[in-house]
């Protein structure tokens, strides 16, 4: 059944996607979902953990790292563009097991995502309304209802609300790069900036260590899925290739276009920070802030002490509204991811049939519905007092996001080789991933790197609990994928048999025999 026809079951509604995104919505999905609180705050975090040398560092190398994935995704999902295109990819061209692991650890690692946005979004609106005056769970349910809406428009309506979104996060990083700019340059005041060379000085001064590098290598191996988690949400382009208008041109467009844009936002905020704020900044973020301190989390931020020592009075102020637009981008796009991934799945035969139809508008409303139940329960979840469950929630996202981009390399390496295989020419792919076959190669050995690295510190200092929460993930996704293999005893998919039209296979037990 092609992903372009419409298969009708009796009383039931349509299984295919409507094509209604351009690539100005594609590069904003991009971008929305990759800017949001890793930016905003993990960026301070990183400073204050590894010095400016180490966050650059630690953003410069990850930034190069996406270069690749995202290259290497875009020669897929132009030549194969399909909605929820890892877990389909997978299974095509590696083993449907590693395509039900990847597809079932990248949903759950969105869902919950989704479910702490909307919480936290209340949290950051006590900046101005205490909860005795607004209860938590209103503007809870309206941001729910919010992001519900939006994703059950169409494909095009949620593309041009996280256009916007993102826009206005886009608009709040271009404002903070000119003034620190103009700030270096002394052209806006900022009694707190000592020079672009003596930053680290003063702060040895004052008690700091006086140099760019802190912790140690393995600190800064330990901050990489920091890092990475920031950037983490630019693979998007690629799960909306479904979704896209006229997608071998739109799509290289958009996969070059966020990259760039990103990693200028990155690296040159992290430059101007490393300059303007002094890495022993008490009021960076730290370890001994707790996740739901919203008001003074805001002050912690690097890119808000920018501002205020701008001398710009309304900075928290201006702050707050961007952060709270971020996390409405990233929990639309949250819900748009997992809902398209769990639709793919339907149709792999990895997920309930039901999931994978679409209503009169090409929006998948029953796998909409079951995401947006599991973002329900943040609401109940909410009101335990062990609210600490959420900061937890938030690094298993993180983990699990790094087991996707594992996946997306994999799929990279073997769909090129299996596309020469069969008597393909180069010349045939509309798009070419950069340097291949080393830049998923490069890929796939820094996601073992950072996945293994994650919880050195926990090892070292044999924090067997921390270690199993750090490193949870990774029996789960290893589990999924025996369970399924087992169950289903599929095979690693031959080179001569791989599948590259945008036809969706079911595989049922039996049939890798």
């Amino acid at each position: 059944m092609s992903n372009k026809q419409t298969v009708q079951a009796a009383g039931q509604e349509k299984t295919d996607l409507h094509r209604g995104m351009s690539q100005r919505h594609l590069t904003m999905i991009g971008i929305g979902g990759a800017i949001g609180t890793g930016l905003w705050f993990a960026s301070g975090e990183l400073i204050s953990a590894t010095g400016p040398g180490g966050a650059l560092l630690l953003f410069g190398c990850v930034g190069a790292m996406v270069y690749f994935l995202m290259t290497s995704l875009g020669e897929i999902a132009t030549y194969v563009p399909l909605s929820g295109s890892f877990e389909t990819y997978a299974s095509k061209y590696v083993d449907p097991a590693l395509g039900f692991a990847m597809g079932w650890n990248y949903y759950m690692s969105w869902a919950v995502t989704v479910t702490f946005e909307i919480v936290v979004g209340a949290r950051i609106l006590q900046f101005w309304y205490p909860p005795e005056v607004l209860p938590p769970w209103i503007p809870s349910l309206l941001f729910f209802i919010l992001l519900f809406g939006l994703n059950a428009i169409s494909a095009k309506g949620f593309g041009e609300s996280e256009f916007w979104f993102a826009s206005i996060k886009v608009a709040a990083i271009v404002v903070f790069l000119l003034v620190g700019t103009l700030m270096i340059f002394g052209i806006v005041p900022n009694p707190d900036y000592h020079g672009l060379a003596n930053n680290w000085t003063y702060a040895a001064a004052n008690g700091g260590t006086g140099t760019i590098f802190l912790g140690g290598f393995l600190v800064i191996m330990s901050k990489f899925i920091v890092a990475a988690f920031s950037f983490q949400g630019t693979e998007l382009v690629g799960l909306s290739a479904g979704e896209a208008k006229d997608p071998e041109k739109t799509i290289p467009k958009a996969v070059n276009s966020v990259f760039w844009r990103i990693l200028f936002f990155y690296v040159g905020g992290i430059i101007l920070v490393g300059i303007l704020v002094p890495f022993d900044d008490p009021h960076l973020l730290g370890a001994d802030v707790e996740w739901y301190e919203y008001e003074a989390r805001i002050a912690f931020s690097p890119f808000t002490l920018v501002f205020q020592n701008a001398g710009i009075a309304a900075a928290a102020h201006i702050m707050n509204f961007v952060v709270i637009t971020s996390v409405l981008s990233c929990g639309n796009s949250g819900l748009f991811c997992a809902t398209r991934m769990l639709y793919a799945m339907a149709h792999e035969g990895k997920a309930p049939k039901i999931l994978g139809l679409t209503n009169k508008r090409g929006v998948p409303m029953y796998a909409l519905l079951v995401t947006a139940g599991i973002a329900a329960i943040g609401f109940l979840v909410d009101k335990m007092p062990n609210v600490e469950i959420y900061d937890y929630l938030l690094e298993m996202s993180g983990m699990m996001g790094m087991f996707g981009w594992l996946g997306i390399a994999i799929c990279a390496w073997r769909f090129r080789r299996a596309f020469l295989f069969q008597g393909h020419k180069i010349e045939e792919l509309k798009y070419k991933a950069k340097f291949y076959p080393y830049g998923p190669i490069l890929c796939m050995a820094f996601c073992v790197f950072v996945i293994l690295g994650t919880g050195i510190d926990a090892l070292i200092d044999w924090d067997p609990i921390w270690a199993l929460q750090l490193y949870l993930p990774l029996p789960v996704f290893i589990c999924l994928y025996v369970i399924y293999k087992l169950y289903m005893r599929t095979k690693i998919v031959p080179l001569g048999k791989a599948d590259f039209t945008t036809e969706y296979k079911i595989y049922k037990r039996g049939d890798q025999d």
